[in-house]
């Protein structure tokens, strides 16, 4: 069956049905998919409930996976897969973290707008969240499309943007809301990275404003004029005509492409269980990750 997309957003965002996600992908279902995700750069599967081993075999259809942030965050993990990001409020004895948790900490932190894995290189490609438990309220994801965000600049101001380059940072985010308490070895894990501040996304061919909170300095600039020009830039590409907000259901299983959007989590109450798990594919080639019968085999 081939792949029904139905818009969610004027701009961007579609969901996505008649794939089972479950089964291995077939290739055709894969560049399917693909092309989807170059037009919409977010999709969203509804009743697609899979198990971590369904949910790992499909991310590798689409390429390498990354572990982002669990490199310099070490500790004990729940999960089957090193893979399997844990994005939850639960600890690793099944039960709810405490509030002032690194856990909990890292949870705030999602809800600031941010690009997956932005601080290293190659950066994260596709972000696939699959919803397990839910809160009663809140814990919404909202996605900005930083393509239309870059359409919508003045053009005096992406002649000044075009050319300049950016520093991300892995503990920039957690450093902003207070977390200090990271050894040496940590902070030297993810060392500072450089992107262009406009990037050409590949597969749209679209120019993209490249911001987020792992950005913390605009090269060449001074510290505080780049911050504030960064912040500036940030509060322009989560204008609310850019965003679309994900109300999420157990089962769903959202996929968007890191290298065009933003994306953060909303608040809810840390008392109530949220669990979701993340799996991400590196922004590789296609020749660097294997050929597409490589990556297809993978999920048999």
């Amino acid at each position: 069956m081939a792949l029904a997309l139905t818009p969610l957003h004027p701009l961007f965002a579609a969901e996505a049905r008649g794939i089972d996600l479950r089964q291995p992908l077939a290739a055709a279902e894969r560049d399917e998919i693909q092309a989807a995700m170059d037009r919409f750069a977010v999709l969203v599967f509804p009743d697609q409930p899979l198990d971590q081993d369904q949910q790992v075999a499909f991310a590798r259809a689409f390429g390498t996976l990354d572990i982002g942030l669990r490199r310099a965050i070490k500790g004990p993990h729940r999960l089957k897969y090193d893979e399997l990001i844990d994005i939850s409020n639960v600890a690793a004895d099944g039960a709810i973290a405490a509030r002032d948790s690194r856990r909990v900490a890292s949870m705030v932190a999602n809800q600031l707008w941010h690009s997956d894995s932005s601080f290293q290189q190659p950066s994260a490609r596709y972000s696939m969240l699959s919803a397990v438990a839910l809160p009663s309220w809140g814990g919404e994801t909202e996605y900005a499309d930083l393509r239309a965000a870059y359409d919508a600049l003045p053009e005096t101001l992406k002649h000044e943007l075009a050319g300049l380059e950016t520093e991300h940072y892995a503990l920039h985010s957690r450093m902003l809301l207070g977390t200090t308490d990271w050894t040496e070895e940590e902070k030297a894990v993810l060392p500072p990275v450089r992107w262009p501040l406009i990037r050409t996304h590949p597969g749209s061919g679209r120019k993209l404003l490249f911001v987020g909170v792992h950005a913390r300095a605009i090269l060449g600039w001074t510290l505080p004029e780049g911050r504030l020009m960064l912040s500036d830039l940030l509060e322009h590409a989560t204008e609310r005509r850019f965003v679309y907000r994900h109300r999420w259901r157990v089962g769903d299983l959202v996929i968007w492409d890191n290298r065009c959007t933003l994306h953060r989590g909303r608040r809810y109450d840390f008392s109530e269980r949220r669990e979701l798990r993340r799996t991400t594919t590196l922004d590789l080639p296609r020749t660097a990750e294997g050929s597409s019968s490589a990556a297809a085999s993978a999920v048999a």
